[in-house]
């Protein structure tokens, strides 16, 4: 069992920073940083059938065709990212009754549309890249 200091959660049941509860997400889910993309990034969703937010935490929820899809915005640096992941996380693998990891665990599809910067001479302002792969080196 997870202790309540492990897995905080808010009055109504949801996960304590994202506000969400494990319905409210898509198994794909596209993060941004600043909470003003996500409605930038939802307004191409067909329809939309949640929207929630909580500080800098905004999250639509929609469909594109018949694939459901989430949008979560991050806010700014590592620390907000780490939060929203591990939230993502017991939201797909933790039961919130008995505070169980569950015996099936559930691998989310992420993807980050954001701004960046390059170290390479080469690479000209407005090019969009593809990452394959980030390491963190501030921590």
């Amino acid at each position: 069992m997870i202790n309540d200091s492990e897995l905080i959660l808010n009055k109504d049941g949801s996960i304590y920073h994202l506000n969400l509860m494990p319905e409210d997400i898509a198994d794909t889910i596209i993060t941004v940083g600043d909470p003003d993309r996500v409605v930038k990034v939802s307004q191409y969703f067909d329809r939309i059938e949640l929207q929630k937010g909580k500080r800098e935490f905004i999250t639509h929820t929609g469909y594109i065709g018949n694939k459901r899809i989430s949008v979560i915005s991050t806010g700014i640096g590592t620390d907000n990212i780490d939060i929203v992941f591990n939230e993502l996380d017991a939201l797909v693998n933790i039961d919130f009754e008995s505070k169980a990891l569950k015996s099936k665990l559930t691998s989310l599809n992420i993807i980050r549309i954001g701004t960046s910067g390059a170290v390479q001479s080469d690479i000209e302002m407005g090019t969009i890249l593809a990452s394959s792969f980030g390491v963190g080196f501030d921590a």
